[in-house]
């Protein structure tokens, strides 16, 4: 028997053992109770959306359980966008109790314990919920959603990230297209959108401190001449087109940057030679400060403290510095 839910999916009918296996399977342990195997009625049919894992689910349980426990074990790192497609049910998590009606979305944390209730005793309910990785999420957005958050039906985030679903749903085949990364920024910006801090400031604060780690990252780096943006945005856990954007927003690049510290270190073990008169060469001043090519470095160097390095220290002894 196929089920052809409120989302527009088709899916086949489960067991109550086959559900609750499939359904641990696809996005963890999850515990259903209330409703007796004999009497239980449920599907969990997976969608690719744009790349990520969707499901079409939906049971007459009563109660659906997952402890810290279950968290625990399951160690999985990904949020779910939880969209209430038919019935009505509750839901208990990250100390937040709301209601879903057909049409609300509320977000979830998959590393913290959740409780869903169905409002309305045995009655079958359906919820579509789109699997989104953690780290990437985070990466694209620069702040973290918090679990818990609803948001009611009707808002033009949630009905073009809901048309995304159903119409995934209604395709045939799974088969990826070049469009598909350009799509899955689309779903972040618009996961963004729906529960984004309503305090402005508080994603600011996280990019702020973001970007004091990234500094400190590339003081570290910066002497390696193989050390480039790819390598910061890995070190950081962030796409490399969030780390640009960090950057663009405070008026520069991550390259200028590292070319900046390269240069305050060089200029300061130029200092150095001089005080101590130790006379280093300062081809090597410059490839020990990550510069393979001295002319690059010598050309950088005039036009970050505008004289050449050989003259650094006479610019010092007429600044006082």
């Amino acid at each position: 028997m196929m089920f052809q839910s409120d989302a527009g999916i088709a899916a086949p009918q489960l067991d109550f053992e086959a559900w609750r296996d499939t359904l641990r399977t696809m996005c963890g342990r999850y515990n259903p109770e209330g409703s007796g195997p004999d009497a239980f009625a449920g599907w969990v049919s997976p969608v690719n959306v744009c790349g990520f894992m969707a499901l079409n689910m939906g049971c007459n349980a009563e109660r659906i359980e997952r402890t810290y426990r279950d968290a625990r074990l399951d160690s999985v790192d990904h949020y779910f966008a939880v969209f209430q497609v038919a019935g009505h049910s509750a839901m208990s998590h990250n100390d937040q109790a709301v209601e879903l009606a057909p049409g609300d979305v509320a977000f979830v944390d998959s590393a913290r314990p959740a409780t869903y209730f169905a409002n309305n005793g045995s009655e079958a309910w359906n919820t579509v919920t789109l699997n989104l990785p953690r780290q990437s999420l985070l990466s694209h957005l620069g702040f973290e959603p918090q679990g818990g958050m609803c948001r009611p039906g009707g808002t033009s985030a949630g009905r073009l990230l809901f048309d995304l679903i159903r119409d995934a749903g209604r395709a045939d085949g799974s088969a990826s297209s070049p469009a598909e990364s350009y799509m899955q920024l689309a779903v972040y910006d618009l996961v963004g959108a729906l529960f984004g801090p309503s305090d402005p400031w508080q994603g600011s604060r996280h990019s702020d401190t973001l970007f004091r780690r990234i500094r400190g990252i590339i003081m570290e780096g910066a002497a390696d001449p193989d050390f480039g943006p790819n390598e910061v945005a890995a070190q950081a856990g962030i796409s490399l087109r969030y780390l640009q954007k960090l950057f663009t927003e405070r008026g520069s690049t991550c390259s200028e940057c590292i070319f900046s510290f390269r240069l305050d270190q060089a200029a300061r073990l130029v200092q150095c030679r001089i005080s101590s008169g130790t006379n280093q060469p300062l081809a090597e001043i410059a490839y020990d400060c990550g510069f393979r090519d001295y002319t690059h470095f010598a050309r950088k160097f005039r036009h970050r403290f505008g004289h050449p390095p050989g003259a650094h220290s006479e610019e010092l002894d007429r600044t006082g510095n």
